[in-house]
């Protein structure tokens, strides 16, 4: 029969809205970042955003874009770089978007997500072996002449993808009414994907865009009557520790006060049966991902070294030592993942974080320290079985 995966705790590192920053980031197993990279996506920006992240020393990096983005936003690139009748192009060393995509989405450290959701399995000898399923999608309403725009009231065609099974959802817009409030006291969050967060009921949404919002809340989802009331039972505001050298410290873990009413997903999904025969589509040792995922064959590691960034079986073998597996094609790859879960009542609480770095808009050179959260992960691989 199969048993539930023990869990283990893992760091995980998130910011948002750099915006040509490249802050030194503090030690974690796991880096998040929630898009606006840039100021305004040129060639050149972008490029020295995929330097940073790619030096980040991180076993897993997960990228979304957003609206400052604009040149990975292939429809709204192809409308805006015609020339002036001046003869001026707004970005001069921009063939295509695809072009400039190709910096993260063939980087053999980054998992860049446009609308797609992917599974990491960590699996560096001196990291946790945890687990997550994870969805990341650069859109945000009413967004003007800026990039992944989308009008409000349809959101939910990009927020019905979002996998019910998903650990961590990654937007670039806030939820509305959580960490959304702009500078006029106007909450700019997408209501639709609110209520996506509801029925998928994430450990983590991370998000930023709004740059005065940063912050965090714990919201404890009301179950009983969403329909008659509130999708949301209590909202618990977050008080950064991060003063002076201190880290803007989120404990989710058993080990910390009160740990997160949340389970992964990927929890209940895992057995640890004998090792099975290699499975040789992947190189070796690692049967069945992303489903039932068994565990690694004793000293079946070997065949991975030098070979990061190449994709094997679906898996895609990443530098910092972290297995991704892919869940989708792009923009639309994903199609909605509504089946029952009959232990649906394990996933009563979602942290909400918006990871805004830069300061308030209207605040000169103001930045934000990175939120660091501690969160139990289920374990996929122990010590013994990565030999």
């Amino acid at each position: 029969m199969p048993t539930a995966a023990p869990i283990r705790k893992t760091r995980i590192v998130c910011i948002s809205d750099t915006h040509n920053q490249t802050p030194k980031l503090p030690q974690g197993d796991v880096l998040i970042h929630a898009g606006d990279l840039t100021k305004q996506g040129s060639r050149r920006e972008l490029e020295k955003a995929a330097r940073w992240l790619e030096a980040a020393d991180f076993e897993a990096k997960i990228v979304i874009a957003g609206n400052h983005d604009m040149t990975l936003d292939a429809p709204f690139f192809e409308k805006h770089n015609n020339a002036h009748p001046s003869g001026h192009v707004r970005w001069p060393d921009t063939r295509s978007s695809e072009d400039n995509k190709k910096l993260f989405t063939e980087s053999s450290s980054i998992t860049y997500l446009e609308n797609e959701a992917a599974t990491m399995y960590l699996k560096a000898n001196d990291g946790p072996h945890t687990c997550f399923k994870v969805y990341g999608s650069p859109y945000v309403p009413n967004n003007r002449d800026w990039g992944f725009g989308y009008q409000p009231g349809t959101g939910h065609e990009l927020w019905d993808a979002i996998p019910s099974d998903a650990d961590i959802v990654v937007t670039h817009t806030p939820p509305k009414g959580h960490c959304d409030m702009a500078v006029h006291d106007e909450r700019t969050g997408c209501a639709e994907l609110l209520q996506a967060l509801h029925r998928v009921r994430p450990i983590m949404c991370v998000f930023g865009h709004i740059h005065e919002a940063r912050g965090v809340e714990r919201v404890r989802w009301n179950l009983e009557s969403p329909g008659n009331g509130s999708l949301t039972e209590g909202v618990h505001v977050w008080e950064d520790p991060g003063t002076g050298k201190k880290q803007s410290l989120v404990d989710l873990s058993a080990k910390g006060r009160r740990p997160l009413d949340n389970r992964s997903g990927l929890t209940r999904q895992i057995h640890r049966p004998e090792p099975l025969a290699q499975d040789r589509s992947l190189g070796g040792g690692l049967s069945g991902l992303p489903g039932v995922t068994r565990r690694l064959e004793t000293n079946s590691t070997s065949y991975l070294e030098g070979v990061a960034g190449e994709v094997r079986g679906g898996a895609k073998l990443m530098l910092g030592g972290a297995i991704e597996h892919h869940q989708g094609m792009g923009s639309g790859g994903v199609g909605p993942e509504h089946e029952p879960d009959g232990e649906a009542d394990e996933r009563r609480e979602t942290v909400m974080i918006n990871a805004a770095f830069l300061g308030p808009h209207h605040l000169k050179a103001t930045f934000n320290k990175p939120i660091v959260v501690d969160v139990d992960l289920p374990v996929w691989i122990t010590e013994e079985d990565a030999g």
